[in-house]
């Protein structure tokens, strides 16, 4: 069993080939409403980000390869099971963090930890050992004996992490896992679910509705909309450069250096505020942008070669423009 302990991020991996989720034209229906229509795609180890609207089908999908809910047709293949046949030993296998709240009231955090590994099928002695071992991978190391009701927002997530891994899962669901947090303690938590598989060998599949999450620590994205795949890339293939944009950094009125681009004949879209996307050949839009700064009185603040984005990319997809 892999030890949650301190260790070198160059830890070397000697990963499977074989993938962690196969999934064959996966199909949900409920009542005349269909959640999942048709979804196909395949995951290598790794962290990967399972991005949507809502209604998209990212629960249903969790749920449905965990067998909590009944798959109307296809199927899908968890760490080489059949999660349809065997969803009982699916679920020794898996770790799972639900976006709502999971704790047992009138517990200990060092309780509940340990009684969840019981549940995952870890005998008693065993169970108390590993939960010992998570809460200080997770940051609860202190607060191992208070009561989880008097947790916060904070380290309740953490504690639902930690309930989620005691059993040395392979992978590990976590559904909306930075809700509620503050900018610091989700780049904490982030940092953590990182090194599950840096250190750990331990595949995330990450549901959330906060991009910047997935573009900070997950090697791919997929993304659902309205019960279908819309796309699976990786997070490199999604930032390459982009061809013939260049980013411009402005200080001033947006509109009024605008114009001055539209009469050099350049377009142009705001990507956010003072940040303008602008098509053209380098020269060409480094000429425009400085006589719009004169003209329109902003001052430029940066000009360099544009980047594709996830939030672009995932706009265009469930806009239907991808």
């Amino acid at each position: 069993m892999l030890r949650l302990g301190p260790t070198s991020y160059h830890t070397i991996r000697r990963v499977s080939p074989q993938p962690v989720l196969e999934l064959e034209r996966l199909t949900k229906r409920y009542r005349g409403r269909t959640a999942l229509d048709g979804v196909s795609f395949s995951l290598e180890p790794g962290v990967f980000g399972l991005l949507g609207p809502n209604g998209a089908g990212k629960s249903t999908l969790i749920k449905g390869l965990m067998g909590l809910v009944r798959i109307t047709s296809g199927r899908a293949r968890v760490l080489g099971l059949d999660s349809r046949r065997a969803f009982r030993r699916v679920r020794e296998l898996v770790g799972y963090m639900p976006e709502d709240d999971c704790i047992f009231p009138g517990l200990q955090g060092i309780e509940a930890v340990a009684y969840a590994g019981e549940l995952a099928g870890l005998p008693r002695f065993d169970a108390l050992r590993r939960a010992h071992e998570v809460l200080d991978y997770v940051g609860l190391g202190e607060e191992r004996y208070r009561e989880v009701q008097t947790y916060s927002t904070g380290m309740r997530q953490k504690q639902k992490l930690a309930q989620a891994i005691v059993h040395d899962p392979k992978l590990v669901f976590l559904d909306e896992p930075t809700s509620g947090l503050d900018p610091l303690g989700r780049k904490r938590l982030l940092r953590l679910i990182r090194a599950l598989f840096d250190r750990t060998e331990t595949s995330v599949l990450l549901s959330t509705h906060i991009l910047h999450d997935v573009e900070e620590i997950c090697d791919a994205v997929v993304i659902l909309g309205k019960g279908k795949l819309l796309v699976q890339d990786t997070i490199e293939h999604l930032r390459r450069p982009a061809v013939g944009s260049v980013r411009v950094v402005i200080e001033g009125e947006t509109a009024a250096f605008g114009r001055v681009l539209d009469a050099c004949g350049l377009s142009w879209e705001e990507v956010a505020p003072g940040e303008l996307r602008v098509l053209g050949e380098s020269d060409a839009v480094a000429d425009g942008a400085f006589r719009a700064a004169r003209e329109s009185g902003a001052l430029v603040r940066r000009i360099e070669s544009g980047r594709n984005s996830l939030e672009e990319f995932f706009l265009r997809a469930v806009e239907g423009k991808g």
